[in-house]
């Protein structure tokens, strides 16, 4: 896709003032692929020289915005930690040509704010937050389950970026279930649920992301059944959250939802089969 309003490129190194028509540009993937008649100039994020993703002196891991699918999912492979295998799995989840997987990037996935980013999923199920940075540098933290408040919406500012995302060590301890559905072999994902076990405070937490138009994370003392995961989400989620478009009918969605979140309590709580996917 050819930008041809776009008059011009900077580096987001030199700090100008934003003005209307700017835009972020990470990895491209997304704004290259529509027309976007209203950019006059792109802020080229890509030499900024951001770590990809590292350990923190806590254990915390701290996801660059600018990191790609790729790299993510190299350093899921070697991360020492529980949840380690739902970064490759959340990364599986895109809809991802080679292109994409070694251009799109984590803050890119987080901005676009599609109910089936699987960033989202994997942010939000660890209970992630996200480094806000204003245009006169001063920063706040916000959740990602905060972050995103509905299709294609976000809690950002005008010319606000994102800068990393925090996975907390906690978080990273738990032992995780991954579940996702879609109408395709090879679609979208229609609805993706992920279980979080805390094992030292017997807390379950289910994270809904896809099937709603933002994301939704539910925390359950144990012991707990499968009927009371399916009554809070029914109370949690509204008729009107329950995501509409050609990847899935909102009573589908919804369905899947509840069927996963039983099959997520099985395997974290009673030893149930461990699986990843399925198409319908």
């Amino acid at each position: 896709m050819d930008l041809n309003t776009v008059l011009d490129v900077r580096d987001a190194g030199r700090h100008e003032p934003w003005r209307a028509g700017d835009a972020w540009l990470g990895g491209g993937t997304s704004l290259f692929s529509e027309p976007q008649p209203h950019l006059r100039r792109l802020v080229d994020l890509s030499r900024m020289g951001w770590e990809p993703v590292h350990v923190l002196p806590d254990g915390s891991v701290e996801i660059a915005a600018t990191c790609t699918i790729t790299q993510l999912s190299r350093f899921g492979r070697t991360l020492d930690a529980e949840a380690a295998p739902l970064f490759d799995q959340c990364c599986r989840a895109f809809l991802a040509s080679f292109k994409v997987w070694n251009m799109a990037t984590v803050g890119g996935n987080l901005c676009l704010a599609l109910p089936a980013g699987p960033m989202i999923s994997l942010a939000a199920a660890l209970d992630g937050t996200c480094l806000l940075q204003a245009q006169n540098g001063t920063r706040r933290s916000v959740q990602v389950v905060d972050f995103v408040t509905g299709a294609g919406r976000t809690d950002l500012g005008e010319g606000e970026l994102v800068r990393s995302v925090t996975l907390p060590a906690r978080a990273l301890k738990s032992r995780t279930a991954f579940r996702q559905a879609s109408l395709h072999g090879l679609g979208r994902s229609g609805a993706l649920v992920i279980g979080a076990l805390d094992p030292g405070e017997d807390v379950l937490s289910l994270t809904i992301t896809a099937a709603t138009r933002r994301p939704f994370r539910l925390s359950f003392a144990l012991p707990c059944g499968p009927a009371e995961l399916r009554a809070a989400i029914r109370a949690a989620v509204g008729e009107s959250d329950w995501f509409d478009d050609v990847h899935g009918l909102p009573e589908w969605r919804q369905h899947m939802v509840l069927r996963f979140a039983g099959q997520v309590h099985g395997e974290l709580t009673q030893g149930g089969a461990r699986w990843a996917s399925a198409s319908v």
